[in-house]
Formats: C-alpha cells, sequence, structure tokens
C-alpha cells in the first residue's frame, strides 16, 4: 500500500501583518465591495425586496459589466424629508393566507354612551371564538398613551383621529381586523381615514342612538360636568357630532329598545361574513 505523503507545515513569515492590520484591510476591502443580490428561488415574484431599497444593485450594461448601485428615489412627505419607501416580500396578501382571513378596519362612531366600546369588545370576543385575530384601538386607551400629548380641542381632535387611522391601517396591512372605537365627531376626519383605506377596507358603524338616551345613561358623568359648564366642548352638548352619511352598517333603536351588545356585534358580523372578511 503507498503511503501518502504529509508535506511539511508552513512556516510563518516574519513579515506577516498583526491582526490589528490584518482586520483593518479586510474592513477596507469590505468598505470598497459592491454586492449584487440575486433572486431568491424560494419566494414569490422576485424574490427579493421590491427595488425601492438603499441596498438595491443592477448590473450596469458596460462592456466591463461592473455591477452599479441605482440611485433610489426618494420623498418629502409633510415634514420629513429625504425618506425612502421600504417594500418587503412578504406583503399583506401573504399574511391574510396565514391567518385565513382579510385585514380591515371596523371604524366605530357615535356620542359619548352610544355603547361603542361595548360593541367593540363584544364583536371582538365573538370574533375571538370564532378563530379570527383582532385588536381593538380604544379612544379613551389610546389617550392614556400615543395621543396622550392631545387635548380635546378642534385641532387636537383631528390629530388624534389622523394618528388612529394611520395605526389602524397598519393593523390592517398586518391582516388583522382592527376595531377602532372613537367618537370621531367630524365628518372630514374619518373620510380622511377611509381615504387611506383603499378596496373597502373600512367599514363605518354608526351608532345612531339618540342623545337623551345617551345622556340618560352617562357612564362616565361627562354630560352632567358638560351641562354644568365644568367641562368644555363636549361633543353633543357645546361641540357638534357630525353624523356619517355613507356608513356601512348603522346601528338604531328597535321598537323604543336598544339591540344588546350581542345581537349589535351579530349586526356586524353578518355585514363581514356576506362581503367575504373572514376568509383570505
Amino acid at each position: 500500500m503507498s503511503s501518502l505523503s504529509i508535506p511539511p507545515p508552513l512556516l510563518r513569515s516574519s513579515h506577516s501583518p498583526s491582526p490589528a492590520a490584518a482586520a483593518a484591510a479586510n474592513w477596507r476591502r469590505r468598505a470598497v465591495r459592491v454586492r449584487v443580490r440575486a433572486p431568491v428561488a424560494a419566494l414569490a415574484g422576485d424574490g427579493g425586496c421590491a427595488g425601492t431599497g438603499m441596498e438595491q444593485h443592477l448590473q450596469a450594461g458596460s462592456a466591463s459589466g461592473s455591477p452599479v448601485r441605482e440611485k433610489p428615489v426618494m420623498s418629502n412627505i409633510g415634514k420629513s424629508t429625504n425618506i425612502l419607501w421600504h417594500d418587503c416580500p412578504i406583503g399583506q396578501t401573504e399574511r391574510q393566507k396565514l391567518l385565513g382571513q382579510k385585514g380591515c378596519v371596523i371604524w366605530i362612531t357615535g356620542l359619548s354612551g352610544s355603547g361603542k366600546s361595548t360593541v367593540a369588545c363584544a364583536l371582538s370576543r365573538e370574533l375571538h371564538y370564532r378563530g379570527h385575530h383582532t385588536y381593538v384601538l380604544d379612544g379613551d386607551n389610546l389617550r392614556h398613551g400615543l395621543n396622550r400629548d392631545l387635548s380635546f380641542k378642534a385641532e387636537d381632535r383631528t390629530e388624534n383621529i389622523r394618528r388612529v387611522g394611520e395605526v389602524a391601517k397598519l393593523f390592517a396591512d398586518a391582516g388583522t381586523i382592527c376595531i377602532a372605537s372613537l367618537i370621531s365627531p367630524y365628518r372630514r376626519d374619518r373620510d380622511a381615514c377611509r381615504a387611506l383605506l383603499p378596496d373597502s377596507r373600512f367599514i363605518e358603524v354608526f351608532m345612531d342612538l339618540p342623545l337623551e338616551l345617551c345622556e340618560a345613561r352617562d357612564p362616565k358623568g361627562l354630560y352632567k360636568l358638560a351641562r354644568t359648564g365644568k367641562i368644555k366642548g363636549f361633543t353633543g352638548v357645546d361641540d357638534p357630532y357630525e353624523s356619517p352619511v355613507n356608513s356601512e352598517i348603522v346601528i338604531k333603536m328597535e321598537g323604543g329598545e336598544c339591540p344588546s351588545p350581542k345581537a349589535m356585534a351579530q349586526q356586524v358580523l353578518s355585514y363581514l361574513e356576506k362581503n367575504g372578511y373572514l376568509q383570505a
């Protein structure tokens, strides 16, 4: 049997660079390297981001074939300048298939005391029992954190609704059935939120209950404070509520009685089932 010869160990040159020098050289090589991302076959479409990220690179059509970086298209939105939208390969469609439902925003609006939060929680509970993923954005809860810097002046109310609309849009994009429960008294603000969600993803639920009933309930004692002048700018007393004109769902009294929370939630559930929101 022939034996394999084993080469003698290589001797380290006395001129070998120090570890620090070698690390610096490697860093310089990485700094000038241009990466070209190849498609990933396992993902749908091109398998990568949709071409708006800073890391997108294209092969130049030059004879040398050297890769070049495509100049990104920057945007100025409001007070934000030089920003870039970054798309990812997993989008709303993929998330909805995973959850088995369509992401949407159910926007419950009405006077204080009309039962918005009650319906929101009842609806969330019914959907949860059926295996659907929901999240409730309650107006008062949001003012404990996200909107704690806003008052109840008209301009702050508008900003309050704008912020909630943007957050609700993100939940819908995630494939979640988002239930927003806010007085949202101004029609233009609600319409602006509707415009954020195309393809009928905004479902407005109007709690069309009379002021007299809401004031008689007065669960927080706010109407009493408003009537005595201790609260200013209270919706329905000294600040207007602009009723919706194109709500998908209107909840009213029946035979002089207010429907039960379960019955009101069922009214919304029936709409979701009929219009295919409870399937991907």
